[in-house]
């Protein structure tokens, strides 16, 4: 973090970037989001921007931020290959530039994924930053092609970057196109009788390993402060879990019992990774961290979200 510490958040009004926002405000540093869409109860203030914008660097002159945090990617699986592309990769080239151009001393750090590795590393082993690429989807391939792209716009420009590959992250707020919240939001709809007592899942045996949002946003904060420039750091819990073990532990907490689960195979991914577990190793080594939120009260905190949302929701229809 600048010695000035102040931030600016790109992807604000994402999950990772709200929960970003709050980790920095504690930790005493001057907050600015950007995003292309608003959030009316940020923390923080959000500057409406497209990163493909040519205002991008006029906003960036004005804010002059010691660090860059880059979140802002689309995720969603069912997106045409273009989509990814035009956002993940000419959208960081867009940000980088405007970096170069307005604030070329500003650290930044931008967030990967652990889905360029695809399932060509050893499953017997912890996934460390040396396995070999192997995207298969096309989010896994746009998520590879920025990374490459911001090492080398990094190399030509003399820019401060730092990478952090993120395993799977969930917590509360979690957009539900993702497996903890997809179980999680039909678990509460469930219980407030607005869902058939049957939970819909996809494939149960894919091992994941999930990484508390609010841990992963401290790492991140670490890694601007201690992370030598250009180097990459894996941020996950090195634990594998089944889906088939997350659906259990979220039914375990349901005030209901009469819970059936039904395999969707509408739900299966076109493209299923049997296992991935990463080694955050090289990241303790620089900082110490360690993952501190225990998977069950992730999923306690993941179900009381939808089941605040879903009672929000009901009250609004009752009383339109």
């Amino acid at each position: 973090m600048g010695s000035d510490r102040t931030a600016l958040v790109v992807g604000a009004s994402g999950f990772c970037g709200q929960h970003l926002i709050r980790h920095l405000l504690r930790s005493g540093c001057q907050v600015t989001g950007l995003d292309q869409r608003g959030l009316p109860d940020s923390p923080a203030p959000i500057v409406q921007q497209d990163i493909l914008s040519a205002e991008l660097v006029h906003v960036l002159q004005r804010l002059r931020p010691s660090t860059v945090f880059h979140l802002a990617a689309l995720t969603d699986p069912r997106l045409p290959l273009l989509d990814f592309f035009r956002v993940n990769v000419l959208g960081t080239l867009s940000l980088l530039q405007a970096v170069a151009k307005a604030c070329p001393q500003a650290r930044i750090l931008l967030v990967g994924t652990s889905a360029i590795y695809g399932a060509c590393a050893k499953t017997s082993q912890l996934i460390d930053e040396t396995a070999p690429f192997c995207p298969m989807t096309p989010y896994a391939w746009s998520k590879l092609v920025q990374e490459l792209l911001a090492v080398q716009q990094a190399t030509q420009h003399g820019l401060d970057l730092v990478r952090a590959r993120t395993f799977n992250l969930t917590g509360p707020g979690e957009s539900e196109r993702f497996v903890t919240s997809a179980i999680a939001l039909q678990i509460a709809e469930i219980e407030a009788g607005r869902r058939e007592p049957v939970v819909r899942i996809g494939n149960l045996e894919s091992v994941r390993d999930f990484t508390d949002v609010r841990d992963a946003v401290r790492a991140y904060r670490l890694l601007v402060e201690q992370a030598p420039t250009g180097e990459v750091y894996h941020v996950c819990s090195a634990r594998g879990t089944s889906i088939r073990t997350v659906l259990d532990r979220l039914l375990s907490l349901s005030r209901r019992r009469d819970i059936a689960v039904q395999v969707d195979p509408l739900r299966f991914q076109a493209v299923d990774v049997p296992i991935q577990v990463g080694s955050y190793a090289r990241l303790r080594a620089l900082t110490g961290w360690q993952p501190q939120i225990p998977l069950e009260d992730t999923l306690k905190d993941v179900l009381e979200y939808w089941r605040s949302r879903v009672s929000a929701t009901t009250s609004e229809q009752r009383f339109r």
